[in-house]
């Protein structure tokens, strides 16, 4: 059986990765270099969720900042960083924390009744995912039945 510390032993690794050239603006230099990470922790998460709210780009800015080890870097920092470098990097945090999604992990999800049923309601009434997660099971099951049998609301 795993003991607590064998379960928090894993947010104090690091990884080393690497940083080609191309990203970096040194046509000059061939070389790249290396950066260091840690996997995001539920509280990294939180605090980023609530201070990104719904705005995507903080977010992925917020994360990149939270893992970066070396060279520690402010948020502003990382929001003056090239895209494709933020985007490699939040490609790593993900991976490294265990929350990247993997095409066969996101066409299950697609597959999954509730998400055919927010689809479907979505494409039939027009309703953004906002209003279809205010829903009840009920509501939907109620809103999927009219479909079936023809009705609008």
């Amino acid at each position: 059986m795993l003991s607590a510390e064998d379960l928090l032993a894993g947010a104090s690794l690091t990884w080393e990765v690497e940083v080609p050239a191309a990203l970096l603006g040194r046509s000059p230099d061939p070389q790249g270099g290396t950066v260091r990470l840690r996997p995001l922790t539920v509280q990294d998460l939180q605090v980023v969720s609530r201070a990104a709210k719904e705005n995507d780009q903080l977010l992925a800015t917020l994360m990149v900042q939270r893992a970066l080890v070396e060279p520690e870097m402010g948020a502003a920092q990382v929001a003056a960083l090239p895209v494709g470098l933020v985007q490699l990097l939040l490609d790593h945090v993900q991976r490294i924390s265990g929350i990247s999604a993997e095409a066969e992990d996101l066409a299950e999800a697609a597959e999954a009744p509730v998400a055919r049923a927010a689809f479907l309601l979505a494409r039939e009434f027009g309703w953004t995912p906002a209003e279809i997660q205010e829903l009840t099971l009920g509501q939907v099951l109620l809103h999927l039945q009219m479909l079936k049998q023809g009705a609008r609301p």
